[in-house]
């Protein structure tokens, strides 16, 4: 695959098909990506499980587990929210977990540990955001962050110049 530009199509099957996501590097405070992610993507209907060295803790009503492994259900997608060097370590567990997913956040890409999930038959997608991406392609956001229609660069009719 071509891991510097995905077909929306790709992208669509993904975030229609999987139902369960372990976030690797998920925080408990509210001010943190992963936070905002985890929020969302539940909102959407997501199963999100948090996974960090906080094991037995909960975020947004989930349990934190310490590692991939340690989750007691399958996992569709792992969401992987730690820098492109832990993203190797990570990848190897998902593809141990049965993962059919390795998604890596903005600015995390490891080729070499893409190649392997790849090669063990998971998608790999690396460098991007699944809630911005589902916003994205639901149109509720647009690449500059929100799409609400309270401002707007075209003029409103009836208004006086």
């Amino acid at each position: 695959m071509n891991h510097e530009d995905y077909p929306d199509s790709v992208i669509r099957r993904i975030l229609s098909e999987v139902r369960t996501i372990a976030m690797v590097g998920t925080s408990a405070h509210w001010n943190r990506p992963s936070y905002f992610a985890m929020k969302y993507l539940q909102r959407k209907g997501y199963r999100v499980i948090p996974v960090n060295p906080k094991a037995g803790e909960s975020v947004l009503g989930e349990t934190v587990y310490g590692r991939l492994a340690d989750i007691p259900e399958a996992i569709d997608m792992v969401d992987i929210f730690r820098n492109s060097d832990a993203a190797g370590p990570i990848t190897d567990e998902a593809i141990a977990a049965g993962a059919k997913i390795v998604w890596m956040q903005l600015g995390v890409r490891n080729d070499e540990a893409a190649a392997r999930a790849e090669a063990a038959g998971l998608t790999v997608i690396m460098n991007r955001c699944p809630k911005i991406e589902y916003g994205r392609l639901s149109r509720e956001i647009g690449w500059m962050g929100i799409n609400t229609g309270v401002i707007s660069s075209k003029r409103r009719r009836g208004l006086s110049q």
